[in-house]
């Protein structure tokens, strides 16, 4: 596969030089408006949590029309993973149908879907049943039985499920229980991370945090007075801000810093997540639920070199795409990868899939990560040495957590009513 090695961007490009003038650039300057009137003896990460608790959410850009999607509680799961894929967006809010129109937000909506937790739920009907396993009524568990004998899972192991992959989507996507489940009967069965949102008086610092340290991949902005969605802060908008900031001094000041001097990766070689090119794709996707992360490396058979990438969100493709898998008995990480990249290029689509792997070295600077990253439209970036082996990753959440760090206590009670887990959550 085809790999894409960080390069240096030279300090005269025009970028750098022209006055910062978009939305993200103007929340820059108010930052560093802030910076030149702070106390001096504050340290520059003390300075950057003081910048941001002073900034109201608010300020932050609103997301392109096209983003903020809302999906009704009734829509089915198949028509949820058509409407996220279609607008090449991770995640959603479900708005309860029930709920009377002059419903408070917490009332109108009911949750967030997301391909982490489609895909979750999706691996979940691929093992056979166990006593151990949430029931969720007879007539689910029957079809879920059902769905798994028919892909030929039914007396099969994880790891033997797992060889049938092809199978088992096709049965899935054709089944009358996957197009009439509906999102709100499995809505809080499967979360990464609470279901909250932001007040607009709420601060940068508050959603920089709830984005790094918590887990977070979006985070709504509601507006209390008409009870609705008013902005969705993605991981991946806050990188664009920051990348509109170049050539401002507090970004320089931050931003020119070499990984290795602000501890990324934060992983040695031996502890990434992978899985090799021969192994069944739908293992890919179980390792990413059990490690509950959203994208692992596809390495060669020395375990060394990363031959490519594969999200969370690309399961996406098995379930709208069944051609990526009808000629193959077992589609592997490898084959799914190439699959999937014809697929793309015959339908003219855009996807950091066609680009192949993209990464870095460990004395590239975080600025020069955050305008790939943004330039490229991707979530990680693999750290390599002059000999192209894995070191590490570096993820959104990595950088946005290296911005600000938690004050002691910041939070307070802040989780006070947020749902919590329920009793039957796989993860």
């Amino acid at each position: 596969m085809a790999s894409i090695q960080l390069e240096r961007e030279d300090s005269s490009s025009p970028r750098q030089q022209e006055s910062p003038r978009s939305p993200e650039a103007q929340v820059g300057m108010k930052v560093e408006d802030l910076w030149d009137v702070l106390e001096p003896k504050l340290s520059p990460t003390e300075k950057l949590n003081a910048c941001f608790e002073s900034i109201h959410v608010s300020a932050f850009p609103l997301a392109p029309s096209s983003q903020v999607i809302e999906i009704k509680s009734d829509t089915s799961l198949a028509e949820a993973v058509q409407i996220l894929a279609q607008h090449r967006i991770l995640s959603a809010p479900v708005v309860d149908v029930d709920a009377p129109e002059d419903a408070s937000w917490i009332d109108r909506y009911i949750g967030i879907v997301e391909f982490a937790g489609i895909a979750v739920w999706i691996l979940h009907q691929s093992e056979p049943p166990s006593p151990r396993s949430p029931s969720y009524g007879k007539a689910i568990d029957a079809a879920i039985n059902g769905i798994a004998n028919a892909a030929g899972l039914g007396n099969l192991g994880p790891e033997d499920a797992a060889m049938t992959s092809g199978n088992f989507f096709e049965a899935l996507t054709t089944s009358d229980f996957y197009k009439n489940t509906k999102v709100r009967d499995i809505s809080g069965s499967f979360r990464w991370a609470p279901f909250l949102a932001l007040q607009k008086s709420n601060s940068f610092l508050t959603m920089l945090l709830l984005l790094s340290n918590y887990k977070m991949k979006s985070i709504p902005v509601v507006d209390l007075g008409e009870g609705t969605i008013d902005n969705i802060i993605t991981q991946s908008s806050v990188i664009h801000m920051l990348a509109e900031c170049s050539g401002l001094q507090w970004f320089e000041s931050w931003g020119t810093k070499k990984l290795s001097e602000i501890g990324l990766p934060t992983m040695s070689p031996n502890q990434i997540i992978k899985v090799y090119e021969d192994e069944p794709v739908l293992q890919a996707f179980k390792v990413m639920r059990r490690k509950r992360i959203g994208g692992i490396p596809v390495v060669d058979s020395g375990g060394r070199k990363a031959v490519g990438n594969i999200s969370i969100r690309d399961v996406q493709f098995l379930l709208t795409a069944p051609e990526i898998y009808h000629d193959y008995r077992s589609i592997t990480a490898k084959n799914f990868l190439t699959a999937v990249r014809d697929y793309l290029e015959k339908h003219h689509e855009d996807s950091p899939l066609i680009s192949g792997m993209v990464t870095c070295k460990r004395d590239h600077t975080i600025k020069e990560l955050i305008q790939l990253l943004d330039t490229k439209k991707i979530h990680r970036i693999y750290v390599v040495d002059d000999n192209g082996n894995l070191e590490g990753v570096i993820t959104l959440r990595d950088i946005i957590s290296r911005l600000v760090h938690e004050p002691r206590g910041y939070f307070g009670d802040f989780f006070d009513g947020v749902l919590p887990l329920p009793a039957n959550s796989r993860v």
